[in-house]
């Protein structure tokens, strides 16, 4: 029997864990905290979104990020202080610009491919995860926005997804609870939402049952190459005393600390930390739950982004802060999804608003890492900024057929798991 350790109980982690146990694999999952899925698969946007694969790789976002550096509320903000990874990163991103279209039609690829695997498990397993299959609504305040949409359109068809332009009276009648004023939009009537949180949690109960070992409350302080497989040392429940497996593999999956582990391994993963911001809105009163929309919306030029989580929330999400490892959640960037919510559905109460705020792993080319290492038995399956739920079953899928060539199971296992 093969043993694979994966670092991070994230979406990215359990759904690896569960692509390699159907596989055959022994698996152990390591976690610093109590629970999975409490960092940044905890309270994202909700959306399972292939029509919003477009990378940021372009020029505008560059101008964008200058524009609004010193606007404390824009939709895109940047620490000026001087930073060198922020500053290497960012020189890196502005390398990958000539591949926009390339990345981001494969990106589309991705995200259809994800869908069938994410819904098959979720089936399979029986999962709740407050699945709304009504589409996503892209909304357009003027033609500049729109006619860059359409752009886009066509490298989203090369990518394989269907997404139709629709005029205002036909964005009212896809969400009758919209209201204002708008140029137009598009339609893709084949995404979805859902409960990030609630889909991890419950794919780690099938995990569990198919013999993949937990171990949370574990801060994994180095993973060294050890000539035949991966040596883990890590701290369990804060204790100073050590913990320590061999195995015949890891994948790390461990989001912004997966740059870390890479470098540990030789490796390098040039992940940056990209903060976005999220308000959970308690619907407790019938008029708020009948003016809430319940089709997923993307404001393309706020950077918004909602997904209605069964009867009684409705989660509003946004922002890209370039902070460095900062979880400070700020009122500042919190108060424009709360006004955006007010504006456009104004009988929804906002009394009762759970802030939240997660740090995407993100690639300066915003293509996920999936792969081998330069050691035998290292893999990566991290950086998916901000598409982590959107791409994450397809790429656990694609590191689980990797890791069945490089360390197949016939092969008499060289390691073993400490107890």
């Amino acid at each position: 029997m093969k043993h694979i350790a994966v670092i991070g109980a994230g979406i990215t982690g359990v759904t690896t864990a569960y692509a390699l146990a159907n596989r055959g694999y022994s698996v152990t999952v390591f976690d610093k905290h109590r629970y999975a899925a409490m960092q940044t698969s905890f309270a994202n946007g909700g959306q399972l979104s292939a029509s919003n694969a477009e990378v940021w790789t372009q020029a505008s976002t560059i101008l964008k990020g200058i524009k609004w550096m010193l606007k404390k509320d824009a939709p895109l903000l940047v620490n000026p202080m001087p930073d060198w990874h922020k500053y290497s990163w960012m020189a890196e991103f502005v390398s990958n610009i000539p591949r926009y279209e390339q990345n981001t039609i494969e990106t589309v690829r991705l995200a259809v491919a994800a869908r069938e695997h994410l819904f098959a498990w979720a089936e399979k397993e029986q999962i709740d995860f407050n699945l709304e299959e009504r589409g996503i609504l892209h909304i357009y305040a003027d033609k500049h926005g729109f006619n860059h949409a359409a752009k886009v359109n066509d490298l989203l068809k090369q990518g394989g997804l269907d997404r139709v332009s629709v005029t205002t009276d036909e964005m009212k009648s896809i969400e009758p609870a919209l209201v204002g004023e708008f140029y137009g939009g598009f339609y893709t009537e084949s995404d979805s939402t859902g409960d990030i949180h609630k889909y991890t949690r419950g794919l780690v109960s099938a995990c569990e049952k198919l013999g993949v070992q937990f171990v949370f409350d574990a801060a994994v302080g180095e993973l060294k190459h050890n000539g035949i497989g991966v040596s883990v040392s890590y701290k369990e429940n804060g204790v100073d005393n050590a913990g320590h497996s061999d195995f015949d593999g890891v994948v790390v999956c461990a989001g912004i600390e997966s740059r870390r582990f890479a470098s540990q391994l030789g490796d390098r993963v040039n992940i940056y930390p990209v903060k976005g911001y999220s308000i959970t809105v308690e619907l407790e009163d019938e008029a708020s739950q009948a003016g809430a929309p319940w089709v997923s919306l993307l404001d393309d030029d706020a950077k918004i982004v909602t997904s209605r989580l069964g009867e009684n929330r409705f989660r509003l999400a946004g922002t890209a802060e370039f902070n460095g490892v900062n979880y400070d959640i700020r009122d500042d960037r919190i108060r424009p999804l709360t006004q955006w919510c007010r504006d456009l559905f104004p009988e929804v109460n906002t009394d009762k608003v759970i802030p939240w705020a997660g740090l995407r792993p993100m690639m300066p080319n915003m293509m996920p890492k999936v792969g081998a290492g330069k050691h035998a038995g290292v893999f990566y399956n991290t950086g998916h900024g901000h598409l982590g739920w959107t791409l994450s079953a397809a790429t656990a899928d694609m590191i689980g057929s990797t890791i069945e060539a490089s360390l197949p199971l016939e092969q008499v296992s060289l390691t073993n798991v400490a107890a």
